[in-house]
């Protein structure tokens, strides 16, 4: 007991710290915020694919109607999560900048001007037009690095004065207005220079730079790491979630966004493992799979304790809130429940990843909210997939296999506790 103590601590000293000051770096924040932000419109979107591509038989009416009309019924969805990348854009900009004490509205701004100036423009016909899969999904992380860089010149202008000063009288609105003229100028040039001159297609360059990346996070290692990495940070006490997913977010988000645009057209979706193939079928319950872990309580509790944690854990638990159970029985930093919190995950990604690659479930290219009940969650990602709620189901199963043993042999030392409790009572 005293050995593994000191290995805990040896974890959570030279691992898990590091890592979770990582997770708070200023430019990692800003991208995760930036990210969050961008969220309710995602699923909003996203939801609008299940009626341009309703989970019935191509031969009813309900199906052919939403053919007839695919154009009208994916406007929504264009203007929504096909531009996800200027609403990411902006957010970072703003989550930076307000970082800074700097004018949170300037500093979206800024990175969204940034932004569209790195794209060039087409001119067709007698007009000029943007390209709409720039700003969707292609431009996600050059829309995040310059929304980054273009607040740190807006702080390099504060912070020598390079800015316009209006006198005490004038209001703040429009004192911070004119704050921001010579970073807005100054973007405007440095990036009219990269892309008008110099021909840089800086989207392009990003997305081949990224290329290796991307393709690693659709392997088996590639969600085998981070489910890992977030039940390990969890068991110190540490939000895994939000640790791993200042990293990994971006990616998954642009996996989501690449499939639900092949879905749009009528294209098979290209990618495994966006965030939801998380959400759905590994994390089912918070993370750690810890549904499993409350089944579990359910069928082998005797002690009080147990019986009364469980009970109380319960209906977070179904709606995928894992705090209660995590602080509450506890997980973190429990020898009891270390084994299965760190493989149930892993099992349930190997068995996933193997039924989506095998094509025996739909890939997702829906984020329903992460607060709904695994099964209806994941037939809702599928797109109406009834085979996502028996994979879900038996992943369930397999958690609680996972599970019982560890939280039987924690029942029955809660009991003798309070066995030997009740006489000195």
């Amino acid at each position: 007991m005293i050995a593994m103590e000191k290995f805990f601590d040896f974890l959570d000293r030279r691992v898990a710290g590091p890592m979770s000051m990582v997770s708070e770096q200023r430019h990692i924040r800003a991208i995760r915020d930036g990210v969050i932000s961008a969220i309710p419109f995602i699923i909003a979107g996203s939801f609008v694919l299940i009626i341009a591509a309703p989970p019935v038989p191509e031969t009813t009416g309900l199906a052919i109607w939403a053919k007839a009309h695919i154009d009208q019924i994916l406007v929504p969805y264009r203007m929504t999560f096909g531009l996800m990348s200027l609403y990411v854009c902006f957010g970072v900009g703003s989550s930076l900048a307000r970082s800074y004490d700097l004018d949170g509205l300037a500093g979206g701004q800024l990175g969204v001007a940034a932004f569209l100036l790195s794209l060039t423009p087409k001119a067709i016909g007698d007009g000029v037009f943007l390209d709409l899969e720039s700003l969707g999904s292609q431009g996600l992380f050059p829309a995040m690095i310059l929304a980054l860089l273009a607040v740190e010149v807006m702080r390099v202008c504060y912070k020598h004065n390079l800015t316009i000063r209006m006198p005490e009288q004038v209001p703040e609105s429009v004192s911070k207005s004119f704050g921001a003229v010579v970073p807005a100028f100054t973007i405007m040039v440095v990036m009219a220079l990269v892309s008008v001159v110099l021909g840089i297609d800086i989207i392009d360059i990003v997305r081949v730079g990224l290329a290796p990346l991307v393709t690693a996070g659709d392997s088996l290692p590639g969600v085998l790491v981070p489910a890992f990495l977030v039940v390990f940070l969890w068991f110190f006490g540490i939000s895994g979630d939000s640790v791993v997913g200042s990293v990994a977010r971006p990616i998954w988000l642009q996996y989501l966004s690449d499939n639900a645009s092949a879905v749009a057209v009528g294209s098979p979706a290209p990618h495994i493992a966006p965030e939801t193939f998380f959400q759905w079928f590994v994390s089912i319950g918070g993370s750690g799979a810890t549904i499993g872990l409350v089944i579990s309580g359910f069928l082998v509790g005797k002690a009080k304790y147990t019986k009364s944690i469980t009970r109380a854990v319960a209906v977070p638990a179904l709606f995928n809130i894992s705090e209660p159970i995590m602080f509450g029985l506890p997980v973190m930093m429990n020898p009891f429940f270390v084994i299965p919190f760190l493989l149930a995950p892993l099992i349930l990604c190997l068995v996933s990843w193997c039924a989506f690659s095998w094509g025996l479930v739909s890939y997702m290219a829906v984020q329903p909210p992460w607060t709904l009940p695994a099964p209806i969650g994941a037939f809702l990602a599928t797109g109406g997939d009834w085979r996502s709620i028996v994979l879900c189901l038996l992943n369930i199963l397999i958690a609680t296999v996972i599970y019982y043993p560890f939280m039987r042999m924690y029942d029955r030392s809660q009991l003798k506790k309070e066995e030997l409790e009740e006489p000195n009572e």
